[in-house]
């Protein structure tokens, strides 16, 4: 190593000795300045390389938008998709160098300013002091007088003391100095060799990343040369042809007429005509009209969905209509309603009125073997659709996906915000992603059911369910205190354990849900109690059942007890299924042809229910607000209810011992059953009086909630204190609905039982029909209202 200052010269503290000081000092600051000017150079240009690097992924991120709007196009999908999968392969690179910069430049270099440098300023400095103080020391000595020997003792102590210490001190900060002169080499060499492999490194991997590449470019090249030859001759064929149509003469040319369009797909015929409206001003309107399904159907633009005219053509006629002031109108005419429709010229006119008698000369034709075995299957399930209406049918277009996502907040997760949900949980009636509906399911079904909202079936309880509640209404409930807690929530592509922790406190712990005062409490029990008070008002106007007729009974056939069941006619249940009546009265002529279904010919009438009373209970609790909630039918306050606490199969000591399953049923919803059924609600949990939620559904007729039960295992044998089970009551008002669905499910289990312990299916007729019933219940509940409690005292 080269001595910079020799040791032997620092202990004479010569001026040879004190000018090398002063050159190596100054030396060392003047290096200080250039390191911290090159630390901020490469911290400039690291700055300067990220943005580059910005822009080059915003850049690449258009090439990725261009493919992916080119994917008509093959060519320029798959080529602009390399290019930009290589760009960003070099994006890596750049990142990778900058990053090497920092720590090879930026990093090493200020570690060495900080350290080094500065133990060399701490070095001059007690270099400075000791020499002043030797210098003083040395006055001292001098000016000592000889006379006085004390003085002269103590000035030859402080010297001697100084120089010592002086030697001490210079031969560190000689140290010092040599040992910054020969480091200060070795770091800077170091620093910017890094530097230059690291470069080395981005040009060989930007080399080898290029010359894979070559091939594909190369490739594209020639293609190149042949589209652009392509497309000169495509240009001058489409020059030839723009010539050949401009010379053309189109004044007797007319609208090309074509009729069956696109067989394949059901369109007879399509075209713009005008509508008139049915507003007061009888505005028209020019609309592109289509004759497919055996439907008349029109649509504004090509995605918007097409509206139906008229559902079935073999309802309607067309005629020419002469008597408004346009021109070539004409008219089809339904028992319902008509449509004034104007064509561009007699000759579409005509076009379009054969094109609507063919359409129903052809449905007529392709419709009448389905009616015939339509009208022989129907009688089958004849008390399913009142006054032979035909069984609705579901909606088109329509789906579990497409109705849920309407309801605010639906479409992006309830949890992370990720846009497009595709999963729900039914039983908190909010719409997840699939991550988090991964977290959902391990949550366990007592807190979250988690069911697909495009691959699993969907039943019309459930998905009404869905409808009413929603991540809106969900997340103001369990997530209420969040921003008060500062509580921060998770984003899309936030790590999986920050998502789950975040869910398993806002569903497991609920630490986001606030708490409601006994004040606020009350007044919400209250103020539910007088909703449900103005939902039974709304209902008086209802007429009463009459009381049942004594049915006649079929000859030969015994009569069991109404705990027992009903015996079935010699024929089996089918003929029981097929002559049950749909309505709840017998006329003189059902004598002719009396029921399969034999009944008692005096019943007592079934016990009434009691009557729902609001009064001023002992203590107000979540419990309370459930159990006025499931009668006010409000599923957004049963939520709240359980975010708070309360227990789902909360029993009303002061009322009976109902539960709120019970007063569901009272409430008459179907979907508030489905909800409590679907967070662990008890099906078979009884009142003081005995009866579970089947045997006061039975009580008021609602067949749909009878059917809910039935699905859900709801024990129909179960007796209450007056010994009657729900197929008594039923039988004893005549519900020829609630009788046939009790029936058909004991059958089922018998049948299963028969079947062995592995059957899963049973009777095959049992399914359609509760599946009807499920349906009807949801959809046209109107039908299934046919039936009141049964009393005795109403004439």
């Amino acid at each position: 190593m080269k001595i910079t200052v020799e040791f032997e010269e620092c202990l004479k503290d010569s001026p040879r000795f004190r000018a090398t000081i002063e050159e190596v000092e100054g030396d060392v600051c003047e290096l200080e300045s250039k390191l911290d000017k090159l630390v901020k150079l490469c911290i400039g240009m690291i700055d300067a390389g990220k943005a580059y690097n910005a822009a080059n992924r915003q850049f690449v991120n258009g090439i990725r938008e261009l493919a992916q709007q080119s994917t008509k196009d093959e060519v320029i999908e798959s080529s602009l998709t390399k290019f930009a999968e290589s760009l960003q392969e070099m994006i890596n690179y750049h990142t990778i160098l900058f990053d090497q910069a920092q720590r090879s430049i930026k990093i090493q270099l200020q570690t060495f300013i900080k350290d080094d440098l500065r133990k060399f300023k701490e070095a001059k400095k007690q270099f400075d002091k000791v020499s002043e103080e030797k210098e003083a020391a040395l006055i001292k000595n001098a000016q000592a007088p000889r006379n006085k020997q004390h003085e002269v003792e103590e000035a030859t102590n402080i010297l001697t003391a100084t120089r010592k210490c002086f030697r001490h001190i210079v031969l560190d900060y000689v140290l010092q100095i040599n040992v910054l002169q020969s480091k200060r080499r070795s770091e800077i060499l170091k620093s910017m060799l890094s530097f230059m492999y690291a470069h080395l490194t981005f040009f060989h991997q930007g080399y080898d990343l290029f010359s894979e590449l070559q091939p594909l470019m190369k490739q594209l090249g020639g293609q190149l040369d042949l589209l652009v030859v392509d497309a000169a001759k495509e240009k001058r064929d489409m020059e030839q042809k723009h010539s050949t149509i401009q010379q053309k003469d189109f004044s007797n040319d007319d609208t090309k007429l074509e009729y069956n369009v696109d067989a394949d797909n059901g369109i007879a015929m399509e075209g713009y005509l005008f509508k008139r409206a049915s507003n007061a001003f009888k505005t028209w309107n020019r609309r592109w009209f289509s004759i497919q399904n055996n439907q008349l159907v029109y649509q504004k633009k090509f995605k918007d969905n097409p509206t139906v005219v008229v559902e079935d053509l073999r309802l309607c006629t067309v005629k020419h209509c002469e008597d408004v002031e346009r021109r070539f109108c004409f008219e089809v005419v339904s028992p319902t309603k008509s449509c004034m429709m104007q064509a561009d010229s007699e000759k579409l006119r005509q076009a379009w009125i054969k094109a609507v008698q063919n359409s129903i000369a052809t449905a007529f034709r392709d419709k009448g073997d389905e009616g015939e075995l339509d009208r022989k299957s129907s009688t089958s399930t004849g008390s399913l659709d009142s006054g032979g209406e035909p069984k609705e049918r579901p909606l088109k277009g329509e789906s579990a996906l497409q109705k849920v996502l309407v309801i605010p907040g639906n479409t992006c997760c309830c949890d992370c915000g990720q846009p497009d949900p595709r999963w729900a949980s039914i039983n908190l009636g909010i719409t997840l992603c699939i991550q988090c509906s991964g977290i959902h399911r391990s949550l366990g079904v007592h807190f979250s059911k988690v069911r697909s909202l495009t691959l699993d079936s969907w039943e019309p309880e459930l998905l009404k369910l869905m409808c009413e509640l929603g991540n809106g209404a969900i997340n103001q409930i369990y997530e209420a205190r969040r921003e008060e807690l500062a509580a921060r929530k998770p984003q899309p592509g936030d790590p999986r354990h920050e998502v789950e922790a975040y869910i398993k406190a806002k569903y497991v712990d609920r630490r986001f849900v606030r708490l409601p005062s006994d004040e606020e409490l009350r007044n919400k029990v209250v103020s539910l109690s007088k909703q449900e008070k103005r939902l039974s008002n709304s209902s008086e106007h209802l007429p009463p059942r009459p009381p049942p007729p004594t049915p006649k009974l079929r000859a030969g056939h015994a009569v069991k007890s109404a705990d027992s069941g009903i015996q079935n006619s010699a024929d089996g249940s089918r003929e029981m299924l097929a002559n049950t009546p749909s309505n709840n009265s017998l006329t003189d002529a059902d004598a002719a042809e009396p029921p399969a279904m034999a009944m008692p010919a005096t019943l007592p009438p079934p016990s009434p229910c009691k009557e729902i009373v609001f009064y001023e209970p002992k203590e107000y609790s979540s419990g309370l607000q459930l159990y006025w909630a499931a009668c006010a039918r409000s599923l957004p306050d049963m939520s709240e209810a359980l975010a708070h606490g309360a227990e789902v199969n909360w029993i009303n000591t002061e009322d009976d011992k109902r539960t709120p399953l019970i007063m569901a049923v009272h409430g008459g919803s179907l979907v508030t059953c489905e909800f409590l059924l679907q967070n662990a609600g008890n099906v078979n949990q009884q009142d003081a009086q005995g009866r579970a939620p089947l045997h006061h559904a039975t009580l008021l007729g609602h067949t749909g909630q009878v059917c809910l039960f039935l699905k859900r295992g709801a024990n129909q044998n179960a007796a209450d204190i007056d010994e009657k089970t729900p197929l008594t009551i039923a039988v004893e008002a005549a519900n020829a609905d609630i009788v046939t669905l009790l029936r058909l499910a004991k059958m089922n289990e018998e049948m299963r039982e028969a079947e062995g312990p592995y059957s899963q299916s049973g009777d095959a007729t049992y399914q359609d029909i509760f599946q009807d019933f499920t349906h009807m219940a949801s959809n046209d509940p109107d039908k299934l209202n046919r039936y009141q409690q049964y009393d005795p005292q109403k004439p």
